[in-house]
């Protein structure tokens, strides 16, 4: 087979899985390019430069931009914040959910992992085991920009992944990882010729998954919420602020007319021009009459500046295009005629595609990150997936909610069904995060436990020091036999 000169050729590794190999590279490169131009978007490193034919060049390159972008981004990934996993059939803490929990910083990278799903459509995380000196079980989260895969679309979950695990100074691909069903294929560049570092086979199928924003049919892997429209209203911002930055510039000074004034009152005392900006910072103050002219006195002219009222209402206008796009309240980017809401329910309708919006993304990346965190889990435990398949991700209110109006809630919760008071599930609807709800259920167990321990003291206590009981006469008894005979 002819190979591209860029293709990577891997030693012990058969034709058909570097075929594959660099199908996935290739296709990687494909979509480097939009990804980069997103990520741009975001990171605010997108810049206009041409903008029309009459705008001064110099406007050009104020490298002008706005973070509306970013702002649809983090507002929706603030919304979606991942508080921990449940298991309802077993004992997260016996199957060492803290351990895996704080060594893979999961409530971090997983907010890593969603932005980078909404700016790219879709982030991946995948397991690994961990060898000498690291925790069992690794979790480590990629973004679109390093890592692509195909879809197996009858079981619902990737078929592989390619992973870019390092790169060089200029941001060449050093370090490749392969996930295939049961193996792990790693290798690196050394110079310009490639090594396989290891070929592991593993029983945990593909070990990763996929983290998709939007999702649809015919389109598993999402849809970047910095999308053509988004972007394209963005670029007209832009636009209008360079237009505005402009009329600043030049059509909010007023405009004079001088009929009869010599060309003197414009040059310094040597004779030179002054410059457009003494000009028109120093106005005119005075104009010398001169006798020898036709006019002897100057006439001058004043026209009204113009009001930057049409570059500013243009902007408002776009703002509120793109909060609609994005399903952001008015008040997010919008600069005049928007009302802050005063009340609970004026909040929550101002709020609610945002809400809606944060729902249905934390829906859709429930299924992956159960999966990943189930199969490191079973890593851990040295156990199989199966196992710790009915665990499950608990995710923040998106509805931000003051602590008094939550308690509240859980209060009537609570009436209702009173023994909800002595479990997990009843702190939680109390408002308390894990780490609350942890403690208060381990200080009430040792609490019980105090007590317990104190009960059975004062009960030893109790019968050591009672006086014991007098001795009582035992009085024999006598019966007499048919003989007349007594026996005792």
């Amino acid at each position: 087979m002819t190979r591209d000169r860029d293709d990577i050729v891997l030693p012990d590794v058969s034709e058909d899985t570097t075929d594959l190999l660099n199908h996935l590279r290739r296709k990687l490169a494909d979509k480097t390019p939009r990804n980069q131009l997103r990520a741009a978007y975001y990171d605010s490193h997108r810049l206009l430069r041409h903008v029309t034919p009459v705008m001064p060049p110099q406007y050009r390159s104020l490298g002008l931009v706005l973070g509306w972008a970013a702002k649809a981004v983090d507002l929706l990934a603030r919304r979606c914040n991942l508080e921990g996993f449940t298991w309802p059939d077993g004992d997260l803490d016996g199957a060492g959910f803290d351990q895996l929990w704080t060594d893979n910083a999961v409530s971090s990278e997983a907010n890593q992992g969603v932005v980078s799903a909404l700016i790219h459509s879709a982030a991946f995380v995948v397991n690994t085991q961990g060898s000498n000196g690291e925790p069992p079980a690794l979790l480590h989260f990629k973004s679109a920009l390093d890592a692509t895969g195909n879809w197996d679309a009858r079981r619902r979950r990737l078929e592989n992944l390619y992973s870019v695990t390092a790169r060089d100074k200029e941001g060449n691909t050093t370090g490749i990882a392969l996930y295939l069903d049961g193996v792990t294929i790693t290798a690196r560049k050394d110079g310009t010729k490639w090594f396989t570092v290891d070929i592991q086979e593993h029983s945990y199928g593909v070990p990763a998954e996929v983290l998709p924003y939007r999702p649809r049919l015919g389109r598993e892997f999402g849809s970047s919420r910095i999308s053509r429209p988004v972007m394209a209203i963005q670029d007209e911002a832009v636009r209008s602020l360079m237009r505005g930055v402009g009329h600043m510039d030049v059509y909010a000074w007023p405009e004079f007319w001088m009929l009869g004034a010599d060309e003197g009152i414009f040059k310094n005392a040597d004779g030179t021009p002054k410059t457009s900006f003494q000009v028109m910072l120093g106005r005119i103050k005075g104009i010398p009459d001169d006798e020898n002219a036709s006019n002897p006195r100057a006439d001058v002219k004043q026209f009204p500046s113009a009001a930057p009222t049409p570059h500013r209402e243009w902007i408002n206008t776009l703002s509120k295009m793109f909060a609609r796009e994005t399903a952001l309240p008015d008040n997010a980017v919008a600069i005049t005629d928007f009302a802050n809401p005063t009340s609970a329910d004026s909040y929550d309708a101002s709020q609610y595609e945002l809400i809606a919006e944060a729902e249905g993304t934390v829906d859709d990346l429930t299924p992956g990150l159960q999966r990943a965190f189930a199969r490191a889990l079973a890593m851990a435990n040295s156990s199989t997936v199966d196992r710790f398949a009915t665990v499950e991700p608990t995710w923040r209110n998106p509805r931000f909610q003051s602590r008094a109006a939550q308690a509240d809630a859980g209060m009537k919760q609570l009436s209702a069904m009173p023994w909800l008071a002595e479990t997990e599930v009843g702190l939680e609807l109390l408002g308390l995060t894990p780490q609350q709800r942890k403690r208060a259920l381990t200080e009430r167990s040792r609490v019980r436990g105090s007590s317990v321990l104190a009960a059975l003291t004062q009960t030893v206590t109790a019968s050591a020091t009672a006086p014991s009981p007098a001795a009582t006469p035992v009085t024999p008894t006598v019966t007499l036999d048919d003989a007349g005979a007594g026996s005792a």
